[in-house]
């Protein structure tokens, strides 16, 4: 995998850096470098969020990370490296689209 692989993940997500080094586990010079063969996160979650991109769309996709839903806030699953949640959240996003939520006042 290479950097440029890692710039569609950030560009697709709308990932800051320390975000994206968060969700790979990485280091800045690991990511400079392309040197993420190693990282099987990468592939991973590429493919899993390409079919919610094109779905949803990228706009909606960005927005939806940042959205709280039954398994949390997407950014938080994908940056604590819970993969498998973040992957049931995408089931969601996938099965009921980005549902937006009234506050409880």
């Amino acid at each position: 995998m290479t950097s440029t692989a890692a710039a569609l993940l950030q560009d697709r997500l709308g990932l800051t850096d320390d975000e994206l080094l968060a969700a790979l586990g990485a280091d800045p010079l690991e990511l400079i470098g392309g040197d993420l063969d190693h990282k099987p996160q990468l592939p991973l979650l590429l493919t899993l969020t390409e079919d919610a991109a094109e779905r949803a769309g990228e706009g909606v996709l960005k927005r939806w990370l940042r959205a709280s839903g039954r398994h949390g806030r997407p950014i938080d699953l994908l940056t604590a490296q819970d993969y498998g949640a973040f992957e049931d959240a995408l089931e969601d996003l996938r099965e009921r689209g980005f549902v937006v939520r009234a506050s409880g006042r």
